[in-house]
């Protein structure tokens, strides 16, 4: 996802966002070490868009502009 569209979120949808890419995120660690991660591209993928989502929720609880 884009940022713009993190953006357009409200705070309690970001953090169902947040908690549904860390669940992803630990499932795809244990493809990984099973070696049945079909795409490795989506672990960095999602790494990422845990980060957008962290930083536009903190910039909108702080009242600051992202």
């Amino acid at each position: 996802m884009k940022a713009a569209e993190f953006r357009d979120m409200t705070l309690d949808q970001l953090d169902d966002q947040l908690v549904k890419l860390k669940k992803e995120q630990f499932n795809l660690r244990f493809q990984r070490a099973s070696g049945q991660l079909e795409s490795p591209a989506r672990i960095r993928e999602v790494r990422r868009d845990i980060a957008r989502v962290m930083t536009v929720a903190g910039a909108k609880r702080t009242g600051g502009k992202v």
